[in-house]
Formats: structure tokens, sequence, C-alpha cells
């Protein structure tokens, strides 16, 4: 009977605790205090852990910074479509300036971009990430990043390296291209000039 209430026990708090963990709040019940699990094939029954309340749960928010959290998402939407469209048009430009990049091709819809440079340089893929208010990047140079828009310096921000986004577009096209672009005066949101 004691491994029956026990077993009950734990499962609700394990449901209580999902439930917490999915909706990102807790509620400050104490369901779980002071309550000691036993082990179903201990011999002694000595308690094996005790689980922390409910309402100590944590949680870690989708959002990277607290200038992220402050956009509101339908000024986020505005942002991204304006980030989008001006660098795929940069991108058109860059693409047809330089007739030299075989195969080279720029295609944009339902919040994303993507550049194929062709062979050796590969295909940039830059999308909407709704759901995180971020901007998502694909590099065949550098790899995956996300990106937080920083409402203080107008720019899309990777966390980890404090770059931006305009900035490694600036680094590694313009060492694709063989020249130095101009990423931050012909694009929106760079955190430069606009």
């Amino acid at each position: 009977m004691m491994s029956h209430n026990v077993s009950n026990t734990i499962n609700k708090c394990l449901r209580q605790m999902k439930w917490c963990q999915s909706y990102s709040r807790c509620f400050s019940s104490h369901i779980c205090t002071r309550t000691a699990l036993y082990s179903q094939h201990s011999v002694s029954q000595k308690p094996i852990q005790y689980l922390a309340t409910i309402s100590s749960l944590q949680y870690r928010s989708l959002s990277t910074s607290e200038e992220t959290s402050s956009i509101s998402f339908p000024e986020y939407e505005v942002v991204c479509n304006e980030t989008l469209e001006s660098l795929t048009d940069y991108f058109d430009v860059l693409v047809e300036q330089n007739t030299e990049l075989i195969n080279s091709d720029v295609t944009y819809g339902d919040g994303v971009l993507t550049v194929n440079f062709g062979d050796p340089y590969g295909t940039y893929v830059i999308n909407r990430q709704s759901p995180n208010k971020q901007i998502w990047l694909s590099s065949p140079t550098s790899g995956p990043k996300r990106y937080d828009y920083d409402v203080g310096n107008n720019a899309w921000v990777y966390k980890y390296d404090t770059k931006s986004l305009h900035d490694l577009l600036q680094e590694e096209i313009s060492a694709i291209i063989g020249s130095k672009l101009d990423f931050y005066s012909n694009c929106s949101h760079s955190g430069k000039h606009n």
C-alpha cells in the first residue's frame, strides 16, 4: 500500500513539474515538499531522494536578452521584414554585378532568404524565426547562428560573440566577392547607418 501511495505522489509531482516546464510558470503548491521517494527494489525502504517544492522549479526563457523581450511581436515582424527585404535587394544587386559567380541565385519567400553563390562558396540561408523573435543564419563558412534584435543598437546580434548579422555578412560576403562591400548603409537595421 505504501509503495502505491508513493508511486501516486511521484506521478503527481512529475505531472505538475511537466506542466510547469511546459508553460514556464509554477504554482506555489508544496505538493512534493518533504515527500520521501522510496526505491521499490530496496529492502530497507530508506529514502533515496527528496523532491524540491514545485515553487522552486526554475525555467529558461527562449529570449536571450532583456532588450529582445522589450520588442513586441508586431514590431518584430516589421523590423524582421524590413531587414530580410533589404538584404534580398542588396544580394540581388551583388549577384547581378558579379557575373563571375556562376550559378549564383537569390530567392526570397515566406520569410526565407536563400543566397546561392555556387561552387565553391555554397549557400547562405537567412530566415525569420517568429516564435523566438529571431533571425537565423546558416552560413557555409561560419555555420548556424541565431540573431536577436537589439533595440538600443538597431541591430541583429548573436549573443555568443556579440557580432551583428551585418558584421558577419560584411566579412564573409566581401571575401567571396573579392572587394569590400557595404551591408551597413545598403541594408536596414544594420546598427551603423539606420
